[in-house]
């Protein structure tokens, strides 16, 4: 973005805290230059947190906000840590969400989401994130994006239209004078205490991103010697089974970072499937964050990043996802809903280690590092996924003014 249009945006957005400070492409632009500064929220939603924008605070010129989201959250930063930004070294931490009024006639408002990089300059706007979804909702009712229910209590439901993937959700949850209830008694794994419960409705979820719920017209693909099942629901995902990478599935994340060969392997197949759902020219050219790649495995009882012990009977499959490139410490919500698409569809992965008699009549329960998520599902006569539901729960924990260089 040039010094010429960075300043035409500051003169057309003369409310913008951007406006009183410079805005450069480079992080470093000057020593002897202020801080740059933007209106911003921090929120926690679902196992993930991001810093928040509006939409209407950032430059009209895309092209512009990577830099300011790599000046934000900390990236890059060969240390792996983010210390010089609100990131923390983590995949699920370093992410950023911009929120506006909805282009969409079936939406309330517009939500980008962006996956960066932590020891790269990679800034990924290629998939949505589902536990960050969970906060957009409470984010437009605190920034007032959207109108209170009347007289600013009760149940507020927020239509979002995720720009990532042109998807509508629907987002439902408890408004207390006049903001996004904070306190409540449900508990989601992975997050310690209660809080408000957040119905999160994904509607028609498949073919987010390639327009087809299985993009390569298969069930079963191979790569690498290995059965792979390729679907696109919520996000693109490759499932493949745990057995099969010659690891247990119960493996903790821990243990497969350090695992000498797996990470790699499972990037290579992922790069394979990714020109096979049509995602990308070449294994070059993969987008970081799809798709998504998980081990599944039959369920059966294993020891949490608590090293508290869940139950075998308790699930219907175990599974264990990756998320650019790091071992998730839970399941993102996207995959979650992949899941429970591919184990509808006889043949596939998930099909083949799911208990046949489910735990939940209301969809699929799968275990994960920190316990475990139940995700309903509805499907048509020709077992089509027609909508996803998961309840998650999300805080807003800072708003004031993000700081970058």
């Amino acid at each position: 973005m040039s010094r010429l249009s960075i300043k035409a945006w500051r003169s057309a957005n003369p409310m913008s805290f951007a406006n009183t400070t410079r805005i450069y492409p480079a992080r470093h632009a000057s020593t002897l230059t202020k801080q740059n500064r933007l209106p911003a929220s921090y929120y926690r939603g679902g196992t993930s947190r991001a810093i928040m924008f509006k939409q209407q605070d950032l430059p009209t010129d895309r092209s512009a906000w990577p830099p300011i989201f790599r000046g934000a959250i900390g990236s890059p930063d060969p240390n792996g840590r983010q210390l010089d930004g609100l990131g923390g070294g983590l995949s699920s931490l370093s992410k950023v969400c911009v929120v506006g009024p909805s282009s969409h006639t079936d939406a309330d408002v517009d939500y980008t989401f962006a996956a960066l990089g932590i020891k790269d300059e990679d800034v990924d706007f290629s998939s949505n994130c589902g536990n960050m979804t969970s906060a957009i909702g409470p984010f437009a009712i605190d920034s007032g994006l959207v109108e209170l229910p009347a007289g600013g209590e009760g149940e507020a439901t927020v239509r979002i239209h995720n720009t990532n993937t042109g998807k509508i959700i629907h987002a439902k949850f408890p408004v207390v004078e006049g903001e996004a209830a904070a306190y409540g008694d449900f508990a989601i794994d992975g997050v310690s205490g209660t809080a408000a419960k957040i119905e999160l409705a994904f509607i028609n979820p498949a073919g987010a991103k390639t327009g087809k719920l299985l993009p390569t017209g298969n069930v079963v693909d191979s790569f690498d010697g290995v059965d792979a099942t390729c679907i696109d629901a919520g996000n693109p995902c490759v499932f493949v089974q745990a057995s099969d990478m010659g690891v247990d599935g119960t493996i903790l994340p821990d243990d497969i970072d350090v695992h000498p060969t797996l990470l790699t392997r499972l990037d290579s197949i992922r790069r394979q499937a990714s020109v096979a759902m049509g995602i990308s020219k070449d294994h070059d050219s993969t987008p970081g964050s799809i798709p998504k790649i998980a081990m599944v495995s039959p369920p059966t009882s294993y020891k949490l990043l608590s090293g508290e012990t869940i139950q075998g009977d308790t699930v219907d499959l175990v599974v264990r996802a990756l998320s650019v490139g790091q071992p998730h410490r839970a399941v993102p919500i996207t995959v979650a809903m992949a899941v429970a698409a591919a184990a509808n569809l006889k043949g596939s992965m998930a099909y083949r280690g799911v208990g046949r008699e489910r735990v939940d009549g209301d969809g699929i329960t799968l275990g994960h590092p920190s316990g475990k998520i139940l995700v309903g599902a509805k499907f048509d006569g020709k077992g089509a996924l027609t909508n996803a539901t998961v309840f998650r729960t999300a805080r807003r924990l800072m708003e004031g003014v993000v700081y970058w260089k």
